[in-house]
């Protein structure tokens, strides 16, 4: 991809049918890195564009669960046995239930924040700007409008038979994506 060459192209649509036609054949060519907007639900989209699996908030709020639970029995620990040791009411100094409470809140709040800032970064957000932003008619997805944008660095997409495909689509317009 040169310089002056598009990161993508949208493609705007007529109407919802005609958004879910251009992603069903466009998928069927083999066009992965594709996305649709559309400024209602249009039903079967999301199983012709499925959304990309991603483990990453389940491992990372069992990470946090297990660093604040295991991190504020390992604290408790340091401050009741080895750093200041007080014997009350014939206790040993590692009481372990009176550090279960402590423990728990840490486990809880830990695996929230862990899994929330999972989510944030698997999102990519906040994400400030967006090429197709810079696409005069795409405030209309909002209100009216249909778009389809493909990006121009999938690896199974022609350049040039891309350009024949997406005038096959039959768009109201075509614009480039300014990256």
């Amino acid at each position: 991809m040169t310089p002056s060459s598009p990161c993508g192209w949208m493609v705007q649509l007529a109407d919802a049918d005609t958004l879910l036609q251009a992603v069903q054949r466009l998928r069927a060519v083999g066009v992965r890195r594709l996305h649709a907007y559309a400024p209602l639900a249009v039903p079967g989209l999301a199983e012709v564009l499925p959304p990309r699996r991603r483990r990453v908030v389940p491992w990372a709020a069992l990470l946090g669960g297990l660093c604040g639970g295991l991190g504020t029995l390992a604290l408790q620990y340091y401050s009741a046995v080895i750093d200041y040791p007080v014997r009350v009411g014939g206790r040993p100094y590692a009481s372990w239930p009176a550090f279960v409470p402590a423990a728990l809140e840490m486990t809880l709040l830990f695996t929230a924040g862990f899994a929330v800032l999972a989510m944030l970064i698997a999102n990519r957000l906040p994400r400030w700007y967006h090429s197709v932003f810079n696409v005069e008619p795409f405030a209309l997805a909002s209100q009216d409008g249909f778009f389809v944008v493909v990006d121009t660095d999938d690896p199974r997409c022609d350049p040039h038979r891309l350009a024949d495909l997406l005038h096959d689509l039959e768009p109201v317009a075509t614009h480039p994506v300014a990256p």
